[in-house]
């Protein structure tokens, strides 16, 4: 049987770190994953090894039992021996053994390539055993516990106007799966949609985790939000200003006509009741929307608009 250097394959030294083994585990298998080179059957067989180191590797138990086994193989060899002569018999672990077998974690593989992992070698089977081969030959787990998927989480940007409205997104994920994602009314920059069993599927059978959406409402040029409420600067002209009359102001469904009294200062705030944003948990209640006028000077006048100003410049004091 021929021995595995899981050192060698991942590139580390014997005493690399966990954080460094991972490090140089995510980078490796973004390289040789089988969906980032399609039809390479040696970055599969690379991908395939690269998974089984980092499986003993990654694991406490699985390492030292590794290392141990490797130490003595060394000195088998070393000496002289014949591979093909080696005691296996105390390293063989049975059916029934006890034995630490944490397989390699949706985060690092499902979340983060997509895709199975292919069958690991004889030797470790031999070396850690409750992993047996199926008629197909990809080996898994002899009684394997079925494992949920974990929930993942992915942020989504929507325009105010969704937001408002409510929408539906199309969204891909895990290798081209198309995902129907509806959008309540209400939303705001950080809420979060469950779509339930939607995110990385399950080991062994196990059901597939939640996805999240995390919202991102983006900027509007015209609207600020404040919670429910939505806030807007309107023009005004002078003369409207000072004699009052009426003016259309833009909302998210319609324009409104408000009414300016006399005598309306500059950076007066109007509320128009129940024309904000509709709320997330009960849609049919919607906030206000509040209204700053912005009086407008007039521009360019005329000699006769320029006496007429004057005199009413004197009539003031």
């Amino acid at each position: 049987m021929e021995y595995k250097d899981y050192y060698k394959t991942l590139g580390v030294g014997k005493d690399a770190k966990p954080e460094e083994i991972k490090k140089i585990y995510r980078k490796l298998a973004r390289q040789y994953h089988p969906d980032l080179n399609p039809g390479n059957k040696a970055s599969e067989e690379k991908f395939k090894e690269i998974n089984e180191a980092y499986e003993v590797l990654s694991d406490p138990a699985k390492r030292q039992k590794y290392d141990q086994f490797g130490s003595q193989w060394q000195q088998y060899t070393g000496s002289g021996g014949r591979p093909q002569d080696f005691n296996w018999d105390p390293w063989t672990t049975r059916s029934g053994g006890q034995t630490s077998t944490r397989t390699v974690t949706q985060e690092d593989l499902e979340q983060m390539f997509g895709g199975g992992l292919g069958g690991f070698s004889d030797f470790f089977e031999t070396l850690f055993g409750n992993l047996g081969r199926q008629s197909g030959g990809t080996s898994q787990p002899r009684g394997a516990r079925a494992v949920r998927g974990q929930d993942a989480e992915q942020t989504v940007q929507i325009s105010l106007e969704d937001a408002f409205r409510g929408t539906t997104l199309g969204l891909e994920w895990e290798g081209g799966r198309r995902i129907e994602a509806k959008i309540p009314p209400g939303v705001k920059t950080g809420s979060r949609i469950r779509l339930t069993g939607q995110g990385p599927t399950g080991r062994a059978g196990g059901q597939a985790g939640d996805l999240y959406l995390k919202v991102e409402v983006l900027p509007h040029p015209s609207f600020t939000r404040d919670g429910d409420d939505l806030k807007i600067s309107v023009p005004v002209d002078l003369y409207c200003a000072l004699l009052g009359g009426k003016i259309q102001v833009p909302t998210l469904e319609k324009s409104v006509e408000l009414t300016i009294p006399p005598e309306t200062a500059n950076g007066k705030v109007f509320r128009l009741r129940s024309l904000g944003m509709p709320n997330l948990k009960n849609p049919q209640e919607r906030g206000n929307l509040y209204v700053t006028v912005q009086v407008q000077l007039p521009r360019d006048l005329s000699q006769q608009e320029r006496e007429l100003f004057q005199k009413l410049r004197e009539l003031r004091k």
